[in-house]
Formats: structure tokens, C-alpha cells, sequence
């Protein structure tokens, strides 16, 4: 059995679930609404304040799809009552970022400003010139954008120049020596 598929994710105060057909689960929480369709093999059932997953049989997919399924789900259920972040640091000379409404304009070294619209339902903040916090309910929408916006200028191994998670370490290189 899934060590994680079979364990039951609670269902806080102020959060309802509903499973239609289909395996439609919508979560409704004080942060917003998030709906995912879900594999139909797995039966997914509201039990006394608690969200059970169960799968039908033992065959290698319906494995996978069980804790698949339930972590889905829970990071559902997280994602409407907590929310999610990413935080981000631009680190360089010159290297700069800030925020004209919904846009995120980074200054990143090249010859014209990188422009990034926040898409929907995400949000970013900056915290001075070289913090980039990106927050939203669906977490993978934001870890996406979060990497969107890191692969704009990924750091590199020699200085450290980019932009990097704040809790990404950065393999250092050693430069090339000159003639003796």
C-alpha cells in the first residue's frame, strides 16, 4: 500500500471540498478556489472532515497515480488556506528588479530591460532592488513562474551572477590562473 496515497489529508476549518464527476475536486478555502481534475481510477471520498483516496487494484500505474493523487489534493488544501512562496535574490553588479503594477521589470546585464507579466492569479513583491517574493494558491503555478523568471538569467559557477533561489547553493568554480 502507498505509505502517502492512504493517509488521510484533513480538511481545516473554512475549507470545503467537493468531488464531482469525473474526479473534478474543487477545494474552496479563505485564499480562493483551486478545481483539478483528477485520474478517474482513483475513488476519492469526503469522510468526516478528512479526504480519503483508495485505488482500485495493485497494478504499477494505479500505484503511482495513488500518491500522486493524494498529494495533489493536499497541496490543494494547503495552497487555499496558507498559500505558497518562492523567494528569489538577483545577485551582481548592476543587477537590479522592481515592480510597475503588474509587471516585474528586471535590469539582468543585457541590452534592454527583461519585462515579466505577473500571470493570473500570482502575485510578486519586491523587497528592495534584489528580492523577488512570488506568491499564489497553486503551487505549481508559482514554483513555474518562479523558475520562468530564475531561467532569465540562471546564476553562473564563476562569480555568482543571476538570479537564484534564496535557498539554492551555488557550486563555485575556481577561475583559470595566469602564465608563470
Amino acid at each position: 500500500m502507498s505509505r502517502i496515497g492512504r493517509m488521510p489529508i484533513a480538511i481545516p476549518a473554512g475549507v470545503t471540498v467537493d468531488i464531482a464527476e469525473n474526479n473534478k475536486v474543487t477545494v474552496k478555502g479563505p485564499k480562493g478556489t483551486l478545481e483539478r481534475v483528477l485520474p478517474s481510477e482513483m475513488e476519492i471520498k469526503v469522510e468526516d472532515n478528512h479526504v480519503v483516496v483508495s485505488r482500485p487494484n495493485d497494478l504499477k500505474k494505479m500505484k503511482s497515480l495513488h500518491g500522486l493523487t493524494r498529494t495533489l489534493i493536499a497541496n490543494m488544501v494547503t495552497g487555499v488556506t496558507e498559500g505558497y512562496e518562492k523567494v528569489l535574490e538577483i545577485n551582481g553588479v548592476g543587477y537590479r528588479g522592481q515592480k510597475q503594477g503588474k509587471k516585474l521589470v528586471l535590469s539582468l546585464g543585457y541590452s534592454h530591460p527583461v519585462e515579466m507579466e505577473d500571470p493570473e492569479g500570482i502575485e510578486t513583491v519586491m523587497d528592495g532592488t534584489n528580492k523577488i517574493t512570488v506568491k499564489g494558491i497553486d503551487k505549481e503555478k508559482v514554483g513555474q513562474y518562479a523558475a520562468e523568471i530564475r531561467a532569465k538569467r540562471s546564476p553562473e559557477p564563476y562569480k555568482g551572477k543571476g538570479i537564484k533561489y534564496a535557498d539554492e547553493v551555488i557550486r563555485r568554480k575556481v577561475g583559470k590562473t595566469g602564465k608563470k
